[in-house]
């Protein structure tokens, strides 16, 4: 039988829980696994450094980070889904400067809105992007393609994984710099395999979508896009040293949820990533993959959003 002392203890404790913030009265998480949308097709950049990430997000939580890939119109598709999905933490989307800080210049809708609709919870790559051409290519250095299309009389053609990404937004700049007449020719993800053939003249894509066929000689670089050469690709200029001046473009890459989400799952997330990103071995492994691996606080990545959009 219970007594008016426990009766009144019951109920303060009671009182005080339901007083306390949502974020702390909260079951555990994660309880089930976590899916997080990927916006670009498998193999690419985005893909490639969110399955990296979300295998050590499992091993230091103790669930399953499920990746799930959902292309189209430059990645607005998967934002949008992600907007309106339930704001459990159970839901995340691999954002990039593309969907949250640029898209929303380029479509008239986008189906969401990135400063409303989601909580930030880390930042967790940046990269610079390659320009690249087939190894049949007669042009060896920037210059040398400079002029071979200033002698295409239709154009050439370049690569990207859709409207508004960098890789699109860089061939445009290209053509403006050069003078070259350039076309482009948007896919759901990296166009290595036309690249690589020929059937696209060029592209400059982010380099961890290359890494691979860099390192397998599959295709050749003639420039990176980052200020400073490219620490695991020291021998390729920068476009400056290559002979387009004023071509500085870097890609970055973030983690979000719906917003409306218990705060206490986007910190937890958010410190688990800011401890993956300290350790020597992730470093190394996106360096080799062709990033550098960051984290912030979900504060600091809002903040970014727009400083560096």
């Amino acid at each position: 039988m219970m007594n008016r002392r426990h009766w009144l203890q019951l109920t303060a404790g009671t009182a005080a829980a339901a007083a306390l913030p949502n974020s702390q009265a909260q079951a555990p998480w994660p309880e089930k696994p976590v899916r997080i949308i990927v916006a670009f097709a498998t193999g690419g950049a985005s893909d490639t450094l969110t399955r990296m990430l979300a295998e050590k997000l499992q091993a230091a939580l103790g669930q399953s980070f499920i990746i799930e890939n959902r292309t189209g119109a430059g990645g607005n598709i998967a934002m949008a889904a992600v907007a309106g999905a339930p704001p459990d933490g159970y839901t995340a989307v691999s954002a990039t400067i593309g969907t949250l800080s640029i898209n929303q210049f380029l479509y008239s809708k986008l189906g969401y809105d990135p400063e409303k609709d989601f909580a930030y919870v880390s930042t967790f790559w940046e990269t610079s992007n390659v320009f690249v051409v087939s190894n049949d290519h007669p042009a060896r250095t920037l210059a040398e393609f400079r002029q071979w299309g200033l002698a295409q009389a239709k154009g050439v053609t370049f690569s990207s994984s859709g409207v508004g990404t960098t890789p699109h937004l860089a061939g445009e700049l290209f053509g403006a710099r050069t003078g070259v007449k350039v076309v482009h020719v948007p896919f759901r993800g990296s166009a290595t395999v036309e690249v690589m053939s020929g059937a696209i003249d060029f592209a400059i894509d982010n380099i961890a979508s290359y890494t691979p066929l860099l390192r397998a000689n599959k295709v050749r670089a003639l420039a990176v896009t980052s200020p400073e050469r490219w620490p695991v690709f020291p021998e390729l200029p920068t476009m400056a040293q290559a002979g387009v001046p004023d071509f500085a473009i870097t890609s970055w890459g973030a983690l979000v949820m719906p917003a409306g989400r218990p705060a206490a799952i986007t910190a937890r997330l958010s410190q688990a990533m800011q401890e993956i990103a300290a350790q020597p071995a992730m470093k190394e492994r996106f360096l080799t993959a062709g990033a550098r691996i960051t984290a912030c606080t979900p504060q600091e990545a809002g903040g970014l959003r727009r400083a560096k959009g």
